[in-house]
């Protein structure tokens, strides 16, 4: 499974002991809270998604829901755009050739592959 297909059931904030405030995603709630207490995290604000989501759902749920206020809202915003960002990387542009024929002669024999080779 790649990292673009794991979804999460949780998404939201926490404060790191350094000060930072990171986004978090889970599939169990009651045990990131209590990693996340273990480590020194405080200001934790997970809430349980409404289906299971990827990264990017997740955020842009996050923002729908008002995660947009201060140090909260500033980290979900970053981590948006950086998962928008990776998510553009992966999109291909196609462009259609016309349809033209290559050549007016379409089949070769094998007499002529012989001959050619043999020159």
């Amino acid at each position: 499974m790649s990292q673009i297909d794991k979804t999460f059931s949780v998404a939201g904030t926490a404060r790191n002991a350094d000060g930072t405030v990171k986004a978090r995603f889970a599939n169990d709630l009651v045990a990131r809270i209590k990693i996340l207490n273990k480590a020194g995290c405080t200001d934790i604000n997970l809430v349980e998604l409404p289906r299971a989501m990827t990264k990017l759902e997740a955020l842009q749920y996050l923002t729908e829901i008002g995660i947009t206020e201060g140090d909260a809202g500033y980290a979900v915003s970053n981590k948006l755009a950086e998962k928008s960002r990776v998510a553009k990387r992966g999109e291909v542009k196609v462009q259609a050739k016309s349809a033209r024929p290559r050549s007016a002669k379409s089949a070769v024999t094998a007499e002529e592959l012989v001959a050619a080779a043999s020159k």
